[in-house]
C-alpha cells in the first residue's frame, strides 16, 4: 500500500480527520462524542492536523500543538484495517519532524497503556503513573527531540 501524509489545509480534510476519530475513539473505544472534540479541532495556526491517505482514502490522523513550551502530540489514530502497515511510526516521525522545525526540543503525548510498548520502541519514556482519560487508561510519554 502507498500512503501519503499531508498537513490538513482544507475543511474537507479536517472533516476526514474528525470522521476517523469518531470511528476509532467514539465507536470503537467508547469515548463520549462530547469529549472527543475541542476548540483545537479547527483550521487554526495553534493546532496542526495531519491526515494519512491510502490513495484518496483518509485512514489515519494526528494533531500537534505546543503546550508549556513543548510539542504535544494528540489524537493519534488509525482505522483498524490499516494498523499493520507502519502508519503509527510514520505519523510520529512526521509529528516529530514538524515539532523540530518549529523549534521544539521535547515531545509529550498521552498514550493508551496498551500502546506504551510501541512508544517505547520509538524512543519515548514513561513519565508518571497511569491515569484515566475518557474512560481509557493512559500514560504520559516523553521524548527529547
Amino acid at each position: 500500500m502507498q500512503f501519503q501524509l499531508l498537513d490538513v489545509i482544507t475543511e474537507q480534510q479536517l472533516q476526514s480527520c474528525r470522521d476517523i476519530r469518531v470511528t476509532v475513539f467514539v465507536e470503537e473505544q467508547g469515548v463520549p462524542l462530547d469529549d472527543e472534540f475541542d476548540q483545537w479541532d479547527a483550521l487554526r495556526p495553534e493546532a496542526k492536523h495531519i491526515v494519512a491517505l491510502n490513495e484518496e482514502l483518509p485512514v489515519a490522523t494526528s494533531r500537534l500543538r505546543f503546550v508549556d513550551g513543548h510539542a504535544k502530540f494528540e489524537r493519534i489514530c488509525i482505522l483498524p484495517a490499516y494498523r499493520k502497515y507502519g502508519l503509527g511510526r510514520r505519523l510520529l516521525a512526521r509529528l516529530e519532524e514538524s515539532a523540530r522545525e518549529e523549534g521544539a526540543g521535547k515531545a509529550v503525548l498521552h498514550g493508551q497503556v496498551q500502546a506504551e510498548g510501541f512508544y517505547k520502541k520509538l524512543g519515548y519514556s514513561r513519565e508518571g503513573e497511569v491515569f484515566d482519560e475518557d474512560g481509557i487508561l493512559h500514560v504520559k510519554m516523553v521524548k527529547f527531540l
